[in-house]
């Protein structure tokens, strides 16, 4: 099927860190499987890095539409001061 993704950018300030919510990525495939609709981050944030919430510190690659559902996602900024915003598109 189509898959329609809405995302609203998240800005960032130094040492920052969000949860990804479903008010952010809300993708839809025409499945009932939001565990089958993976994410994949082609552009990593420059300052800060995607973290799963059990493993903090560890930078991922890729998640799934459940794990947004179960808010277990955040954006963290890496406190650089050369960047005091960062958005996550």
């Amino acid at each position: 099927g189509d898959i329609v993704l809405l995302a609203k950018p998240v800005t960032l300030t130094e040492g920052d860190r969000v949860t990804l919510t479903t008010d952010v990525p809300v993708a839809t495939d025409g499945t009932s499987k939001p565990e089958k609709l993976l994410y994949a981050v082609s552009l990593p944030p420059v300052h800060g890095q995607i973290e799963h919430i059990n493993y903090p510190g560890v930078p991922i690659s890729s998640y799934s539409q459940l794990d947004v559902v179960a808010q277990k996602v955040s954006h963290v900024h890496d406190n650089s001061h050369g960047a005091s915003k960062e958005a996550l598109r």
